[in-house]
């Protein structure tokens, strides 16, 4: 995950759930997630992307997402929004 791609982010939101809720909203333009998140958890947010029509990135880690995002924790998913 490079810091250029969150400067270009000034809309976001982190996890998995907040993500989930913006693409049922059609709120997102990019879904990032981890590529160690829980299985069943990716699966389902690939889904709803692919029906939104969203393009789905995969970052490296959890820990890694989360820091490139600024929290102190993992995150399994962040929702660039439009």
């Amino acid at each position: 995950m490079s810091n250029e791609k969150v400067k270009q982010a000034p809309k976001y939101v982190v996890g998995s759930k907040q993500a989930a809720k913006a693409l049922k909203r059609d709120e997102v333009k990019e879904l990032l997630i981890a590529s160690d998140a829980e299985l069943k958890l990716k699966n389902e947010l690939i889904e709803l992307a692919k029906e939104k029509g969203v393009p789905v990135k995969k970052a490296t880690s959890m820990k890694e997402l989360g820091k490139a995002f600024g929290i102190n924790v993992g995150a399994a998913a962040v929702a660039i929004l439009h």
